[in-house]
């Protein structure tokens, strides 16, 4: 088996490279940094006494009373998590690790505050791994600052998800590539948790020059032996649709274009009535996420757009290959598409979080709220089966393939991921790169356990 990966290893980093000589004028820039996916819209009052908490639950879906919201139940009923939850499968006996940089020194009792509020029983337990060198909290660091918000963001929306899994939220000592490698690394072979969320990412194009391309043979390395050891990983697709990063060059995010992990888009959720958000409501429908601008805000442009599209440095797996359809792989002329899966990421539409840092509840989105929500998803599911289901690209795949995912996904059909002059991918039936192969409906358990989720042979593809 290690001869196997050293192998592939190889021929990842040869094609890597042929690939980043082509756009190496274009970019010549170089790999580092990761930026978190958590969008802060607005600063929101909570009602305790009162249902729903939040005025915003209830607003039009046509912004002209501004940005409209929900809250745990209200997603869970969306997507069918509600029924995995009555019938048992809440976590149990597994855990999520959150993987983020830096820490937060308020994510406990904002925890504790979210769940108050929301009549969440706390996660069975709570640990924070800070790695070595890690330094003190600065309030006057934005970097830090941001981060606490992406911390707040995937900790209360992975055990809302699963409230009965236990949480280890890893903190890398920075967000570059190398502290974050050392930190995933850390979890994997401490085995932490079976279930591993990332929401941040780079554009690709920084990585297409020699420093990248080692940087992704071992992000590579890492998320090969997650597999190995049966772990699933999920990474959000980006905020900023089809993303050029200010060039002229379309690229994807890595590591969600990894074939290793399970890439996260986005949607925008209307649940509902016809007209208005309500947590007595029903799920209306989706769209691929490109936020227009909040009538409260009306200098902002758009929040942002879900990540999707063609990698232009890791070639298509063949699970991908053998299951989408035709014109897709004309699209992606032998790359990895992204993204595989999606989940409501708009600002329109956000989830409440409790950011301590910032003062109190905020209306959250982006892409990174799909990833850690996914991940809360899979660990209800293990606990079901009372395994890991591990690595599940393959089986999504061949699943949606055979064209029999109707019982786990909402088929999403509706818009594009252009972003900021930058024409996107449409959604339509099946498999897209604006949407993947849709949004979680778990609420037919009985087809879950008709088709369980397999972890197939680590030495297999890709």
């Amino acid at each position: 088996m290690k001869q196997v990966t050293i192998k592939r290893l190889r021929g990842l980093y040869f094609t890597l490279a042929a690939a980043a000589a082509t756009v190496s004028v274009i970019a010549p820039v170089y790999a580092g940094q990761h930026k978190v996916g958590a969008i802060v819209g607005d600063l929101v009052e909570a009602q305790p006494a009162a249902i729903p908490h939040f005025t915003c639950e209830s607003k039009a879906f046509d912004l002209s009373a501004g940005l409209y919201c929900y809250e745990p139940l209200t997603i869970r009923a969306a997507y069918g998590v509600q029924s995995l939850i009555d019938n048992g499968a809440n976590g149990a006996g597994q855990t999520i690790v959150i993987l983020d940089a830096f820490g937060s020194p308020t994510i406990q009792s904002d925890l504790q505050i979210f769940d108050t509020l929301f009549g969440i029983p706390a996660p069975p337990s709570f640990t924070i791994v800070t790695m070595p060198g890690t330094p003190a909290f600065d309030p006057t660091n934005g970097d830090m600052v941001g981060w606490t918000s992406e911390i707040d963001l995937d900790v209360q929306w992975s055990h809302a998800m699963a409230p009965g899994a236990n949480i280890v939220l890893v903190a890398a000592k920075s967000d570059s590539d190398t502290d974050l490698i050392a930190a995933f690394n850390f979890a994997v072979d401490n085995h932490l948790g079976n279930v591993i969320s990332m929401s941040f990412g780079e554009s690709e194009i920084v990585l297409a020059n020699p420093d990248g391309l080692d940087l992704i043979a071992a992000w590579t390395a890492a998320f090969e032996k997650a597999r190995q050891h049966h772990i699933t990983v999920f990474a959000s697709s980006g905020d900023q649709g089809v993303d050029t990063q200010s060039f002229d060059t379309p690229s994807v995010s890595w590591p969600a274009s990894s074939p290793l992990v399970t890439s996260v888009g986005g949607t925008n959720l209307r649940f509902g009535t016809h007209t208005n958000a309500s947590i007595n409501g029903t799920y209306q429908f989706e769209q691929v996420w490109d936020d227009p601008f909040d009538n409260n805000n009306i200098a902002a442009d758009t929040f942002g757009a879900g990540g999707g599209g063609m990698s232009f440095l890791i070639t298509e797996p063949q699970f991908q290959r053998n299951n989408v359809p035709d014109a897709v792989n004309k699209t992606l002329h032998g790359y990895r598409g992204v993204p595989d899966v999606a989940y409501n990421a708009g600002v329109a539409g956000g989830v409440i979080a409790y950011w301590g840092v910032g003062g109190g509840f905020y209306i959250f989105g982006g892409t990174s709220a799909g990833s850690p929500q996914w991940s809360g998803i899979i660990a209800d599911i293990n606990s079901v089966f009372k395994r890991p289901v591990g690595f599940i690209n393959q089986w999504l795949y061949q699943l949606g393939g055979q064209g029999v995912l109707n019982g786990l996904v909402h088929d999403v059909t509706i818009g594009n991921n252009g972003f900021d002059g930058v024409p996107g991918y449409p959604a339509s039936a099946g498999y897209d790169l604006a949407t993947g192969w849709g949004t979680p409906n778990f609420g037919n358990l009985r087809f879950m356990l008709s088709h369980p989720p397999t972890d197939s042979d680590p030495g297999s593809d890709p």
